[in-house]
């Protein structure tokens, strides 16, 4: 898909500068200040509108995005006038006429039903309007027609109804892009509603369970645990941003194992090694805290009383342009065969709480070369590194949390 979409960009640009510039500017050529030719110049002026008119589009078609972009389209074909629409009504009107829009809006259950582009002469009894021609293209989706873009014009012209076509599709192209956008959106919350129903209701049973205990015995120490088991299932259960800081991350990574800790006491002990420069580091909501659970299940649970401490270390270090995060614990590890078919989702994570949904999310959000690296071993504990990117396109946390 993604190949596709890339292919059809880089073909219909180039055809509306060559095809419809060339036609245009070709045939009054004028000093560009050093830009190059003519046509050089029709080229790059055409790939700026173009981008400028790109970004509204990705958001999808509505009346906000129409009319921002518009102006921009209109300019791309060099008409009178031209409209947006979906279909329904007009959702934005740029250039002279605008009182066409109710003749236009009977003009399209056509284009609409059939997905064919289709021209038609224009009717007015307005002396000064110019326009007497419009040309229909419909903006597709996933083989379903959106809505339209209507280039409006003085007399017809078989060179507008070309571009109008071309334009439409380029626009199509933004909105495909917008579609899949908006459906990685709801892909990562769909995630995430995974990894929040992940947690756990043993866990959640068993902390109310070890604050009640503390009620009667010490007062104060069940008011502390209290409070922090309710901050981190506020956290657990936020609705704002996909994102979040490593430092609320482990804010809440520390409340979860104030409330273990309370529960198997001396059993655990946890080495925290936080390099104070990655604090800031923003990463997926929800991505390093299934791990630590990961490594408490695996240490902690199903282990005898007595066989010893089950030790958890967790350490955040600057690795230059990336924070390199680690998670050891010495429990009862896995076997690598049974990891490697829980991270292709092949079967059920029983012992692996969130490690794949982890390692598919940060894949989506930096790219393949950044899932999770894990060493394990039956028996020899398991080894959990990620590495962050301090810097990525459109990873940002929407506001800390921390002390809040």
């Amino acid at each position: 898909m993604s190949g596709f979409i890339a292919g059809l960009c880089v073909a219909v640009l180039p055809l509306l500068a060559a095809g419809f510039w060339l036609g245009r500017r070709t045939a009054r050529p004028e000093s560009q200040g050093g830009l190059g030719t003519p046509v050089e110049h029709a080229t790059f002026e055409t790939l700026h509108t173009a981008a400028l008119a790109a970004p509204p589009l990705r958001a999808g078609l509505t009346e906000e995005t129409a009319r921002r972009s518009a102006r921009r389209l209109r300019s791309l074909l060099g008409t009178d006038a031209l409209c947006l629409t979906d279909r329904e009504e007009v959702l934005a009107w740029d250039g002279v006429g605008a009182h066409h829009r109710a003749e236009i809006m009977e003009r399209l259950p056509g284009p609409l039903d059939s997905g064919r582009g289709e021209a038609f002469p224009l009717t007015c009894d307005t002396p000064e309007c110019p326009l007497r021609w419009a040309v229909v293209a419909p903006l597709t989706v996933d083989d379903r027609v959106h809505g339209t873009l209507v280039a409006c014009a003085p007399r017809e012209s078989a060179v507008l109804v070309r571009a109008a076509g071309e334009v439409a599709r380029w626009v199509s192209v933004q909105l495909e892009l917008a579609d899949l956008d908006q459906s990685r959106t709801r892909l990562i919350e769909a995630e995430i509603k995974a990894l929040r129903a992940q947690i756990s209701p043993h866990f959640i049973f068993n902390s109310l369970a070890v604050i009640a205990s503390f009620v009667r015995t010490d007062p104060e120490r069940a008011r502390e645990l209290l409070l922090e088991f309710a901050d981190f299932t506020r956290y657990s259960f936020r609705r704002h941003g996909d994102f979040t800081t490593l430092a609320d991350e482990l804010h809440a990574i520390d409340q979860y194992l104030a409330l273990v800790r309370a529960r198997f006491g001396d059993r655990l002990a946890v080495t925290l090694q936080i390099a104070p420069e990655v604090l800031p580091v923003a990463l997926p909501f929800l991505c390093l805290q299934p791990l630590v659970e990961n490594a408490v299940k695996h240490g902690l649970e199903g282990r005898a009383a007595s066989s010893g401490t089950c030790r958890i270390s967790i350490t955040a270090q600057d690795a230059g342009a990336e924070a390199l995060v680690v998670i050891e614990d010495d429990g009862a590890g896995m076997d690598p065969a049974l990891l490697r078919r829980i991270l292709a989702g092949e079967v059920s994570p029983s012992g692996g709480i969130g490690l794949s949904n982890v390692d598919d999310r940060l894949r989506q959000v930096y790219g393949d070369d950044h899932g999770l690296v894990i060493e394990t071993a039956v028996g020899a504990g398991m080894k959990v590194t990620a590495r962050l990117p301090k810097y990525q396109p459109g990873v940002h946390s929407a506001r800390r949390l921390t002390g809040a």
